[in-house]
């Protein structure tokens, strides 16, 4: 039997599930069912009525909004007519929501129910822009006086299908822009090599409780879209709606961040929940500790894979497969694990001289998967995607001589004290272990003798205490001197974005007051 080709458009793979098995449920959102059919008709729908609304190939239309089954009727309506789809953060400020709409300078904007308030205050700012709500009447009157007929719209697999910002490290975020060719083309090779832990079947059912204005959100919606199953669209993440999805619904994939797999193992209920189902659950976003990673597998008993990657590579491109995990630990399970077929990965030095095996420095990543560009950045864009094609992570790490890749840090997150070179993942790793602490973050703070000391922050398992002074004394003899925390704080809890991604620069913020992220602005 012949293979089937992959899809040259995201228009093409959903086109072809409403034709096959046009009943099949693609979405489910807070009760109401959409099928594949369903979506391809209401998205032509959407299409015209962009149109109608003066929006052409390369425009840019708009979501604020929490999960909803409306988004994605939205981006392939978008898609369809060339335009490209902005998902932005419902926990934005409203400066920072101005901003990305004025930068892409959205012309229609879809709008959540609980957004519209900012809405109508960000409307009075761009007075040409256009609001639907996006869960309302006028959501469902925007699209049913259209026809049903596909838009003439003839979509390019090099089309940008996709925008989303960056959370950035200084300075305004960026618009990364991802293509057709990158999403069908990755998933593409990513089936043909028929991974055990990526086999999909139209009967699974995946949970997507992550935010659809990240990578983690709208990334996971196609990955099931593309392989024809069932998506199960969460508002947002939240532990009780999360067990009762995966009881209810059958759960039997789902992505997650490690904070939220925190969440989950360490409630009340998490021993009573039924996951037989569940074959797989996928997690990254932000490094996960030996010692949660061991509760997760002891309570949810299936298989775990980590995920690396970054908005810039439409998620991940390097995972860590459920046969290197183990709850004893291994080795390898300190690895972000193996680049996923066709997938380069490259270490290099300052001067950008590959490395070899076992010595640190930045990773630099080539494949399909890789975005376009920023938005109307092309010196940013010069920097980070070079003319070869490498990605520039700006993260720091290493391959083992099995073409594992190691994650030490974020370039920037290097804390260099007494000219020796301290990785805070390793600190944070050894500290997780504590039977007091439920969460750590390592920076470093200005150190008049070392140029910079070693500081943790710490958030207490529940009903316990952490005495900074002890904690110091059980970390000596665990890792080297020069890498034990010099001071301690103590916190409620550590700031994170959206996505559950640490934002250590507020950490640093009150210690180095430049920039926030350690060093003099350059």
């Amino acid at each position: 039997m012949q293979a089937e080709t992959t899809p040259a458009t995201l228009i093409d793979v959903t086109r072809r599930h409403a034709a096959r098995t046009p009943e099949k449920t693609a979405l489910k959102f807070e009760g109401r069912v959409t099928s594949f059919a369903d979506l391809d008709r209401r998205s032509n729908q959407i299409g015209h009525a962009l149109l109608a609304e003066g929006v052409k190939a390369g425009n840019h239309v708009g979501y604020l909004g929490k999960n909803t089954d409306a988004y994605f009727e939205a981006w392939f309506g978008a898609m369809k007519i060339g335009a490209i789809m902005v998902p932005i953060g419902w926990r934005l400020a409203p400066p920072e929501v101005a901003f990305m709409l004025a930068d892409s300078d959205v012309k229609v904007l879809f709008v959540g129910r609980e957004l519209m308030p900012m809405a109508d205050v960000l409307a009075g700012e761009r007075p040409g822009m256009v609001i639907i709500a996006a869960e309302e009447s006028e959501f469902a009157n925007f699209r049913e006086r259209q026809p049903q007929t596909p838009p003439p719209y003839q979509v390019k697999p090099k089309d940008i299908c996709l925008q989303l910002y960056t959370s950035g490290t200084t300075g305004r975020p960026k618009g990364a822009m991802l293509t057709h060719e990158s999403f069908v083309k990755h998933l593409g090779a990513m089936k043909a090599a028929d991974i055990e832990w990526n086999r999909w079947t139209s009967e699974d059912v995946s949970l997507l409780p992550m935010p659809v204005a990240h990578i983690g959100g709208s990334g996971w919606g196609i990955y099931s879209l593309f392989h024809g199953a069932t998506a199960v669209v969460e508002r947002q993440f939240d532990i009780e709606s999360t067990f009762d999805q995966i009881e209810r619904e059958k759960i039997t994939k789902m992505f997650i961040v490690p904070s939220a797999l925190q969440m989950l193992v360490r409630h009340p209920r998490a021993r009573t929940v039924d996951y037989q189902r569940i074959r797989h659950i996928n997690y990254g976003s932000s490094p996960i500790s030996p010692t949660l990673l061991r509760e997760c597998i002891d309570i949810f008993r299936c298989g775990f894979v980590q995920m690396y990657g970054m908005t810039e590579t439409i998620g991940t491109i390097v995972a860590l497969p459920p046969e290197d995990h183990h709850p004893d630990g291994t080795p390898k399970m300190a690895a972000a694990g193996k680049p996923l077929p066709g997938v380069e990965i490259a270490i290099v030095d300052g001067a950008g001289k590959r490395l070899p095996p076992r010595q640190v420095g930045e990773i630099l990543t080539r494949s399909i998967a890789n975005m376009a560009g920023y938005w109307n950045l092309p010196e940013a864009t010069a920097k980070t995607l070079d003319a070869e094609g490498w990605v520039h992570t700006g993260d720091a790490g290493f391959l083992d001589e099995d073409g594992y890749l190691y994650i030490h840090d974020r370039m920037k997150d290097l804390i260099i004290s007494g000219a020796e070179n301290i990785y805070p993942t390793e600190v944070e790793n050894v500290i997780s272990a504590h039977p007091d602490v439920a969460e750590v973050a390592v920076i470093g703070v200005p150190d008049e003798r070392w140029g910079e000391a070693v500081k943790a922050f710490i958030v207490p398992r529940a009903g316990r205490t952490v005495d900074g002074t002890e904690l110091i004394a059980w970390c000596r003899g665990k890792i080297a001197g020069f890498k034990v925390p010099k001071s301690v704080d103590v916190v409620e809890a550590l700031p994170r974005n959206a996505s559950g991604k640490l934002l250590k620069k507020e950490l640093r913020a009150s210690f180095w007051p430049k920039d926030g992220d350690g060093r003099q602005i350059a």
